[in-house]
């Protein structure tokens, strides 16, 4: 390659993630582990439990949770329509250490309002961008957010749900693993997920979990 020749861009892998959901968190910290370790550049992405459950027959705790669900990717999309792709990562992260290493309550109301408002002090962003955290169906956020999750599922289809990965034109459901490996460990992963990825025909493997997210 010549010097005055652009060094090829590094893939884009697109990780759908829910803020709320522990289990994408523990998916996006394998991918930040990929980015050190292969060629890749990770682009990130909001989908939500909330929409995805609708008007599903669910345990009471379980749709106590997604009531407070709406709140976290609704706020994300807001700070990406108002400054950009730019901040959805920084604001994820934010959100999701106050939630899941942190142990920040996901079911009360004044807990996911005290993350997001303490999140985007962290990122130097506008604290009224809360008031677009409100639940409000129709809206220009709820639309977004509606568009943004049906980009995944049209990926990847309907009965699964968070984390999505879409590896060039293939997306799965997962990898769903913990803790999140590191260094080396999280490139021989990814190396099997682009195996898998590029076989045609091919679309999942699963076995029962036994064991919660591990945050350490």
């Amino acid at each position: 390659m010549s010097e005055n020749q652009p060094e090829s861009a590094a893939p884009t892998v697109e990780m759908f993630f829910d803020p709320m959901c522990p289990w994408a968190w523990m998916t996006s910290r394998w991918l930040m582990e990929v980015e050190k370790v292969r060629d890749v550049r990770v682009t990130w992405r909001v989908m939500s439990l909330a929409v995805l459950n609708e008007g599903r027959d669910l345990p009471d705790d379980y749709r106590a949770f997604l009531e407070q669900a709406w709140a976290p990717a609704r706020l994300v999309i807001a700070a990406q329509q108002a400054h950009g792709d730019d901040v959805v990562k920084p604001l994820y992260d934010a959100i999701g250490t106050r939630f899941h290493p942190g142990g920040a309550d996901p079911r009360d109301a004044e807990s996911v309002r005290r993350v997001l408002v303490e999140s985007l002090a962290e990122c130097s962003l506008e604290p009224e961008l809360v008031d677009a955290a409100t639940n409000v169906p129709g809206d220009d956020v709820d639309v977004a957010l509606r568009a943004a999750h049906k980009r995944a599922t049209d990926l990847v289809g309907t009965d699964v749900g968070t984390p999505v990965v879409a590896f060039g034109g293939t997306a799965f459901f997962g990898p769903v693993v913990t803790p999140a490996p590191k260094g080396e460990d999280a490139g021989r992963l990814w190396d099997g997920c682009l195996l898998v990825a590029g076989t045609p025909g091919f679309y999942e493997l699963k076995r029962s979990r036994d064991v919660g997210p591990d945050f350490s």
